[in-house]
């Protein structure tokens, strides 16, 4: 059975994620983000994975966003907004992704998040929409949302 665990914010998380870094889009590497929240001694981690012997193999980040901000559901609703997914090379194709998808489905707000060109039809397996793209909203993102 594969676990979603809330990663903790520490150099070991911070380690785990430089092999992200090295694998993946830059964008995606989080290291800074995480980084940040270091220094910040913050201690709520917006940060989830899935480990493999011992090995972090698949993450995301998942923020909670209040409905004074919400620019995505009609009415306006507290939501979570999923950044950053990314499964290492070598550990593709082995539904970790969906799992950590299906996860942030799992506490019950609906879900905005940007897909990257060519995971489209992963996100509509997942029950994701589109959103009628809005130049001064989305900003060159590519928003996709989905609904309890």
């Amino acid at each position: 059975m594969i676990e979603v665990q809330k990663l903790r914010i520490n150099y070991k998380t911070l380690e785990e994620f430089k092999k992200f870094r090295e694998n993946g889009l830059e964008e995606l590497a989080m290291h800074e983000e995480l980084q940040t929240k270091l220094i910040e001694n913050t201690s709520a981690s917006p940060f989830f994975g899935i480990y493999e012997d011992g090995k972090l193999v698949a993450r995301m980040s998942l923020y909670r966003i209040d409905a004074r901000y919400d620019r995505y559901f009609e009415p306006p609703q507290d939501h979570y907004e999923l950044w950053k997914l990314e499964v290492l090379p070598g550990y593709k194709g082995k539904g970790y992704g969906s799992v950590l998808v299906r996860h942030a489905q799992s506490l019950g707000l609906p879900i905005k998040t940007n897909v990257r060109l060519g995971a489209q039809d992963f996100f509509i397996k997942l029950g994701f929409s589109p959103v009628k793209y809005e130049p001064a909203r989305d900003r060159g993102e590519n928003p996709y949302i989905w609904k309890p």
